[in-house]
């Protein structure tokens, strides 16, 4: 053999080497979906000039775990359904110096979800790692550098409040529009979303929507505020509460909003609207019950508050707050009709002047790629409906109108004002 033949095979072979060898740096892009979070979207540094952007050259390998409980599955392969050039946060640009990987997701796809739900313990991030290879460089990237969360990323979530024996962290977000008075929204998660981190309940559920441009428009901009719950909003410290008695949080909360409110002289004390599902519903209306004063309007979804335990002077007393109910039929944790249908319509016969209830059969895929009407969430999911604005009707079926004018969810509660 000649010596130019060995060095060029000698060549190639060390180039193979190297290339084998060489591991780059990924960063994650994590998106809040209908059904919860999921990891959408890879990005990659070029190691080299020859990286592709065939999609049919990458395999993406991932691994969960958790400290919490064991995690199913906890390895599995994700599909790879498109790549762009982009920078390092995933916007596409042409001349981009990295390449972005689009994931398939699904609520049926768990493995691309970076936050898991155990029973008893409620929803918790896992340790996710993910291992890219491109079959025809033989790249590799297995280390995450950075990670993006849209929206999320845009809260303060530093917040802390301390009232006697209860501490809370919460979320927060500033609105972009510079007004003199600016409204406040309040979310309040539901029952898997307790704990200490507020990522959790921006993400679990797609709170973080209210910060969404759209959602923001209608308000002219507003702030937008998400508590947690240390445990749970319905613990009473004995056990549970439907309402039949106090928990141990609302005077706390009560507290948070004031200090909130005292350190953010722009917000507009006569709309502050306070909403929330599950959990989250039952603490929302106990907390217009007990300051019906303060609150210009409340948006509920799956109600946990009992109808048995909303008396005729309790419904009297709130029947100038305008409410928004969104519920589903099927919804087996909280039933409507022990729930919501009986509240609503308490409601009614105390006279209520602009109370409305959004009854659906069941809860769709409302983006259409997953089988639209024909594929249903479980029925509790009813606020999937509140975080994407998509409540348009009454529990008659007619279109809820202001002025006349028919009005989605939000644009009914951004014309609401004490």
């Amino acid at each position: 053999m000649k010596n130019s033949t060995k060095w060029s095979l000698l060549a190639a072979f060390l180039l193979c080497i190297s290339l084998t060898r060489a591991q780059g740096e990924y960063n994650l892009i994590v998106e809040g979906f209908d059904w919860g979070a999921a990891v959408n979207k890879v990005v990659l540094s070029k190691t080299n000039q020859q990286t592709t952007l065939d999609a049919e050259h990458y395999s993406v390998i991932v691994s969960r775990g958790s400290a919490e409980a064991a995690v199913n599955p906890s390895t599995g392969s994700r599909e790879v359904i498109a790549t762009y050039a982009s920078d390092h946060n995933g916007t596409f640009n042409e001349e981009g110096e990295f390449i972005t990987l689009v994931l398939a997701v699904a609520p049926s796809i768990r493995i691309a979800s970076p936050i898991v739900y155990t029973p008893g313990k409620g929803n918790n991030w896992v340790d996710y790692k993910v291992s890219i290879t491109n079959s025809n460089t033989l790249e590799t990237w297995n280390t995450e550098k950075e990670r993006f969360i849209p929206l999320v990323d845009e809260f303060d979530l530093s917040g802390s409040f301390s009232h006697g024996s209860v501490t809370m962290s919460y979320a927060s977000f500033a609105p972009r529009v510079q007004r003199d008075k600016h409204p406040l929204i309040i979310w309040l998660h539901g029952g898997g979303e307790g704990g200490t981190d507020p990522t959790i309940p921006l993400l679990a559920n797609r709170a973080a929507n209210y910060a969404s441009a759209d959602i923001q428009d209608y308000f002219e901009g507003a702030h937008v505020l998400v508590p947690q719950s240390p445990t749970r909003w319905m613990d009473s410290g004995n056990g549970s509460t439907r309402g039949q008695v106090d928990d141990i949080y609302y005077e706390a909360l009560k507290e948070l909003f004031d200090d909130y409110v005292s350190k953010h002289p722009d917000i507009d004390t006569d709309r502050i609207y306070v909403g929330g599902c599950s959990n989250g519903g039952y603490m929302s209306l106990k907390l217009i019950l007990e300051y019906p004063k303060y609150f210009a309007a409340g948006y509920i979804s799956a109600l946990a508050y009992y109808g048995e335990f909303l008396s005729e002077k309790q419904a009297k007393s709130i029947r100038n707050v305008p409410i928004w109910f969104v519920h589903s039929k099927d919804d087996p944790v909280t039933q409507a009709d022990k729930t919501v249908i009986p509240v609503h319509k308490k409601l009614m016969d105390a006279k209520a002047k602009n109370v409305h209830l959004s009854l659906y059969d069941n809860v769709t895929d409302i983006s259409n790629l997953l089988g639209g009407e024909n594929f249903h969430y479980p029925g509790h999911w009813s606020w999937i409906y509140s975080h994407a604005n998509k409540s348009q009707r009454d529990v008659d079926g007619a279109v809820v109108k202001v002025k006349g004018v028919p009005v989605t969810l939000m644009q009914w509660m951004a014309t609401m004002k004490k």
